[in-house]
Formats: C-alpha cells, structure tokens, sequence
C-alpha cells in the first residue's frame, strides 16, 4: 500500500518512501511541503525516515501500488532512486524554484560524483571491483 503526498499528490510507494519525499522536498525549500510538515511533524528533523513515515502516512490517502518481487525494480519502472525523484518533481509545473543555495548544492553533488565515477573508472574500482 503507497501513499500520495498531502501537498503535491505523488504517489509514493510506501510511508518512508512519503516521509522521505516530504523531507527531501522541503529541505529543497519548498514552503508549502515544509510548512505542512511543521504542522503536522514538528520535530520532523530529527526523526528518522521509518519515525517520520509513521507520523505522516496517518494524514496521507492510500493508494494502490504495484507489486513489486525481489528483482531488480529498475526494469519495472520503479523510480530509479532520490536523483531520479528529484529530477522528476522539478520538471512538474507549480513546484516553484529552488534557492540559489539548493541549486549549489545540487551542482557540487552532481561535480564530486562526476569526479568519482571518473576517478573508478580510472583506477579500475568501479562498482567496488577492483579487479575491473
């Protein structure tokens, strides 16, 4: 059973998938998201995702999820992780614009795990196989 977000209607895959969502989104600086967790999960900062995920899936609406075995979900069309839900929900209309220090943030991340990727695949350690 998933969840959908109570601002921006998401549908997440399950109540730390939505505590992660909310946290995620509001730290980006999105005060509608943030707000609504001041509201509803004061301390929202210091819990963990499994901690925040209890409070927040008790104000969410359920909905129906795929059913997903134990493979590899990437060729299921799970998202494909944080980057990708990130990328996604700045791509949607309304979802207003990141400050400037989120989008500096976002930049360096995305320069330091260029600079890793590069530095594996020179020294033949990529995936933590060093005999690559």
């Amino acid at each position: 059973m998933g969840y959908r977000c109570p601002i921006c209607e998401t549908e997440e895959a399950d109540a730390v998938h939505l505590a992660n969502h909310l946290a995620v989104t509001a730290s980006l600086g999105r005060p509608d998201h943030e707000a609504w967790l001041e509201d509803h999960a004061p301390d929202w900062g210091d819990c963990t995702p499994e901690e925040l995920g209890e409070i927040v899936s008790e104000h969410a609406e359920t909905v129906e999820t795929p059913e997903f075995d134990g493979h590899d979900h990437a060729d299921h069309g799970r998202p494909g992780g944080l980057e990708g839900d990130l990328a996604r929900q700045s791509r949607q209309p309304g979802r207003g614009s990141m400050t400037a220090e989120a989008e500096q943030v976002l930049r360096e991340a995305r320069e330091l795990t260029e600079q890793m990727a590069d530095g594996e695949a020179e020294s033949g350690t990529e995936n933590g196989n060093e005999n690559a």
